[in-house]
């Protein structure tokens, strides 16, 4: 991947195409080529902390009038990998990563943990390279239009509770999680969840974190059973 081709595509103006082909860069590509110097880690980290600012102010100047428990639900539902994993895949950025020949090869969950990840580094790379306005800007465009379809599908309520409430309803018990895999290193750990109705696994999910991964299980059990 030519990385002026790359920013080109992303519409982005890159001073210094080393931010970008760093953003593009996952970790298990240094285990295949070790001239390359940085994966995107750092990058995401700091585009985390911008993309939750921006989505933040966004959101707080769009409803002057809401409470702060529901602008930090619908933050949630827009700025989770879910979300902007797809933006990502709707920008190309799956053909643009730098990964190991076994990465490649995985079309999960996994990859789009991998889409979100490379989606925040751009944020971030972006934010280094032309300020946090140029940033913004790139989120105005990409990311915030998804709130029409959060708002619609109500995607902002919380799937743990909209699935217990109905596993109540509908069986008469109140669905259990269990913790079934951690993996990565103590900085990017991975989870991998299972949700129960008494002895039978409806869903499992994973996140960053027990919490996302019992939400991401809560989401597929709604699928799954059809509530």
């Amino acid at each position: 991947m030519e990385f002026t081709d790359a920013a080109e595509k992303l519409g982005l103006p890159f001073r210094d195409l080393a931010l970008l082909e760093e953003a593009l860069t996952h970790r298990s590509y240094l285990n295949e080529n070790r001239s390359s110097k940085a994966h995107n880690e750092r990058l995401e980290f700091l585009g985390d902390a911008v993309l939750e600012l921006a989505t933040t102010r966004f959101l707080f100047d769009k409803f002057p009038k809401k409470p702060e428990g529901e602008l930090t639900a619908y933050r949630a539902a827009l700025v989770n990998t879910y979300s902007i994993a797809a933006v990502a895949q709707e920008l190309g950025v799956n053909d643009m990563l730098l990964l190991s020949k076994g990465e490649k090869r995985d079309t999960g969950r996994a990859r789009q943990i991998i889409l979100a990840n490379a989606f925040e580094a751009i944020v971030g790379a972006v934010y280094l390279d032309q300020g946090y306005d140029a940033a913004e800007v790139f989120l105005a465009k990409h990311l915030y239009p998804k709130l029409e379809s959060v708002l619609e599908e109500r995607s902002y309520q919380d799937a743990k509770s909209r699935f217990q409430e109905l596993a109540q309803e509908h069986d008469g018990v109140t669905p259990k999680y269990k913790t079934l895999e951690e993996t990565g290193p103590d900085h990017d750990r991975q989870f991998t969840v299972g949700v129960f109705i008494g002895d039978e696994e409806i869903a499992q999910g994973e996140g960053k974190s027990k919490q996302e991964a019992e939400q991401d299980a809560a989401k597929k059990g709604l699928e799954k059973k059809k509530w």
